[in-house]
């Protein structure tokens, strides 16, 4: 066994706990057979419970697969989302920024609500630009954002859009696409490689 206190601990602890279990179990009952059934029962809920909590990560990933992993090379794989879209978590300025890659816009473009959300003041932003998007024309103003970070790539002073409405989720457009050197696109997969 470990010298380690937290796991000596930890043992005595789940010693105690099934010391305690089973004493609940034996305690006024004459039936021993029983008793040793829901002793065992006991046992081997706890015993799942510990093999689910081991392996949760592992469960995690292949119950609920996250929609983008950063691959040891450094490429940036992203799953194909339910609503056939591929999403990318983006940090702007330290906040998680959830973006649709749609490879038909032509810049980074913040919806107004995360524009907000990353520290924009968006109400003293002039809508100038304007964009066509799926719902038709939609007003734009030009930002330069802190900082970016999508994987490993972190970057400042990065060129983006904010959107004066009618966008409910932000694109990572060509203008994003553009920094990495591929971009492969293979059934349900996406790899942005740098």
């Amino acid at each position: 066994m470990s010298s380690d206190p937290d796991t000596t601990m930890r043992v005595v602890y789940l010693v105690c706990l099934l010391a305690f279990v089973a004493g609940g179990l034996f305690w006024g009952r004459r039936n021993l057979g029983k008793s040793l059934r829901d002793l065992m029962v006991w046992v081997l809920i706890f015993a799942l419970a510990v093999i689910v909590y081991g392996f949760r990560d592992v469960l995690w990933r292949e119950l609920l697969p996250a929609e983008m992993a950063v691959s040891d090379s450094g490429a940036i794989e992203l799953r194909r989302a339910s609503d056939g879209h591929f999403h990318a978590r983006m940090e702007v300025n330290g906040v998680p920024v959830r973006f649709m890659v749609d490879t038909g816009a032509s810049e980074i473009v913040l919806s107004r609500r995360d524009a907000e959300r990353v520290g924009i003041d968006v109400d003293s932003l002039r809508f100038m630009g304007r964009a066509l998007t799926a719902n038709g024309p939609v007003e734009t103003a030009t930002v330069r954002l802190g900082v970016v970070k999508l994987g490993d790539l972190t970057e400042t002073g990065v060129r983006a859009s904010v959107s004066a409405g009618g966008l409910d989720t932000s694109l990572l457009g060509m203008a994003g696409l553009d920094r990495f050197a591929k971009v492969e696109i293979s059934g349900d997969m996406m790899r942005l490689v740098p």
